[in-house]
């Protein structure tokens, strides 16, 4: 096992600096505070004006960013500038979300790869990190006009089941909006915190939290006890809310008016009007028990019944997960004292009577749903600032910890301010066919490229048996002890290797360090960030290129003259944008490689399974 001392830092915050919670959502995003007179949390809004950001960005033709209410005006004139909804990206790969793609009106890069997605905006090419970024920079900036003061911490909620790589995306795009996020803390956590519960050191309750939002779902089964919260399980669907209830009016407007769905796909503009028009009639029904309008000179209506037959299914889908979620926590619906509702879809009246008839008790709606969770981030950041004497808090890391990958990047598997004791693993695999060894470099701090941050070990993991090259699964894990050890494990899975190493413990950083290192990671995030972009693009590029060559090597009987030729050229090209410092440009030429290979790809493979089918019996 390689130990490695680090130095837990206290973490201490300065008490005349005012730390904020965001609720970053899929729909709406905000920003709240303890009133500094009232001690109450309160959600930041100016005069009469509402406290929700739409989660809404648009690009016009110079790449001037504008978000929020401003941005959603360009929905229906511009949809392919204008994005909505860029939390169902974080951390996911084009494989994840390709069953859904219809649903976005913008153009994501269908690159069929594992790795992370990206968002093409005219000639620009963005992550959804960077997308989040813009957000979370337009919550800050408000923060900062209503309340005269610059803001630079922050607590950010994320959903309970958000892996890893969606939280430390979210982290990412913190730091990009120039904020250091102190803690990521789970939406259902903050919405009981909100309620008061888990206020006081005596509270030993359990309880659900039903979060309907705009684009995900899920319920969590809490314990609270001593003021600790633990999730004893979660459950829900990453493509379940208000959306769908939406998409289920649209559908019924355009069977009802003889319109192919296939519309949607060819009139972007008519998408998003009938997209906001169904929104409108949702919102509508909750109160009233017929929506009619006019919509592009059609004749729109629905009844309140009509519109809760269409979505019951999806009502049902959540008291399945609630049913899931129960089993999981190996508890029954009276085992539940409280249900907490939090999403702007939980206003649905017909979601409110099911969920309070599962459960067989009434559902605590007294705050409004769509502010619950930033209140409760902002209280959770009262408490990281020391003014709630009620929690104990527990030591934490005060720096991030990760290894290096391919192209001198940071890979984080514990970051910043994460409670100890605490662990973390993660998979890799070999770049090179045959490779028996891989090397593993330990680092600490908050800096993208490894270069930039600090040191602590190195060790080889040796004697993995000969595999082609991405074969081998190797698992690298982080483990810090209550004592503040961190030690580092590394086992090839298939085939058992595990390697132990002893490291000297370190000599921990002076809170001046760690001060020193944050402020350098702010004020070189936008850098970082676009030197990790250069490095990412260029790998994936060198990965693809590696790929084709292989791809015409092994069929180059089967491909045409003039294909070959506009292979080479694009490869040409391709390997021309790897030289230069674009990310833009080689991601596009990534793309001109991909629309030339993928036909022959796509044609060779059904000729490949056509041949193997053949003489075969199918019963």
């Amino acid at each position: 096992m390689a130990k490695i001392g680090i130095n837990i830092a206290t973490g201490s915050l300065q008490k005349e600096e005012m730390i904020v919670g965001i609720d970053l959502g899929t729909t709406n995003s905000l920003v709240a505070i303890i009133h500094p007179e009232e001690k109450q949390p309160v959600a930041l809004k100016e005069h009469n004006s509402s406290s929700l950001v739409p989660s809404i960005i648009h690009f016009d033709e110079n790449g001037n960013v504008t978000v929020g209410e401003e941005a959603k005006q360009y929905l229906i004139t511009e949809p392919q500038n204008t994005i909505f909804s860029a939390k169902r990206l974080m951390g996911k790969s084009y494989n994840d979300i390709k069953n859904n793609s219809s649903f976005f009106t913008y153009k994501i890069i269908d690159d069929d790869t594992e790795s992370l997605v990206k968002v093409q905006v005219g000639k620009k090419f963005y992550s959804p990190v960077e997308l989040s970024s813009f957000i979370l920079k337009e919550l800050k900036q408000r923060a900062e006009h209503i309340l005269k003061t610059p803001i630079n911490k922050a607590v950010i909620t994320v959903p309970a089941y958000f892996n890893d790589a969606q939280r430390q995306a979210t982290r990412d795009a913190g730091k990009l909006a120039g904020l250091d996020v102190l803690r990521i803390i789970n939406e259902p956590t903050a919405a009981s915190l909100a309620y008061g519960i888990g206020l006081h050191k005596d509270d030993h309750k359990t309880i659900a939290v039903y979060d309907l939002g705009g684009g995900t779902f899920d319920i969590s089964i809490l314990r609270i006890a001593n003021g600790i919260f633990e999730v004893l399980s979660t459950n829900g669907d990453t493509y379940l809310g208000g959306d769908d209830f939406d998409n289920a009016i649209i559908k019924f407007w355009l069977q009802k008016l003889s319109i192919p769905e296939d519309e949607l796909e060819n009139n972007k503009a008519f998408a998003q009007a009938i997209r906001l028009k169904a929104e409108e009639a949702k919102k509508y029904l909750s109160f009233n028990e017929t929506f009619s309008d006019n919509l592009n000179g059609h004749h729109v209506e629905i009844s309140k019944e009509e519109f809760e037959e269409l979505i019951r299914i999806y009502i049902d889908k959540t008291i399945t997960a609630c049913k899931n979620a129960l089993k999981d926590a190996k508890l029954t619906a009276d085992d539940i004292n409280v249900i907490v509702m939090v999403g702007g879809s939980t206003r649905v009246p017909i979601v409110k009577k099911t969920i309070s008839d599962f459960f067989g008790k009434e559902v605590n709606i007294s705050m409004n749903p769509d502010e619950v969770v930033a209140l409760g981030a902002a209280l959770q950041a009262d408490i990281l600032a020391g003014n709630n004497k009620e929690f104990l808090l527990l030591d934490i890391t005060p720096l991030s910890l990760g290894i290096e990958t391919r192209g001198g990047l940071m890979d984080v598997l514990i970051s910043r301010n994460s409670k100890i004791p605490t662990k973390a693993s993660r998979q890799y695999t070999t770049q090179v066919n045959g490779q028996s060894g891989i090397k593993v470099s330990v680092y600490q701090g908050e800096r993208d490229l490894v270069k930039d941050n600090r040191k602590l070990a190195e060790f080889n993991l040796t004697n993995i048996p000969a595999m082609p090259a991405g074969l081998p699964k190797v698992e690298i894990s982080f483990l810090i002890n209550a004592d503040g050890i961190l030690i580092v494990n590394a086992k090839e899975l298939r085939s058992g290797v595990e390697q132990s190493i002893e490291v000297q413990p370190q000599y921990g950083l002076t809170d001046q360090q760690v001060e020193k290192m944050l402020l350098e990671s702010i004020t070189h995030a936008k850098d970082d960030i676009a030197a990790r972009a250069l490095l990412e693009a260029r790998t994936e590029g060198e990965q693809l290129l590696e790929t084709t060559e292989k791809f015409i090597q092994k069929n180059s009987k089967e491909l045409m003259p003039d294909e070959l030729v506009a292979t080479a050229q694009a490869m040409q090209a391709l390997q021309l944008a790897l030289t230069m410092e674009d990310k833009d440009l080689i991601h596009s030429k990534i793309e001109e490689l991909n629309n030339i290979s993928r036909p022959y790809a796509e044609r060779i493979m059904d000729q490949a399974v056509s041949k193997a089918m053949k003489g075969k019996a199918i019963s």
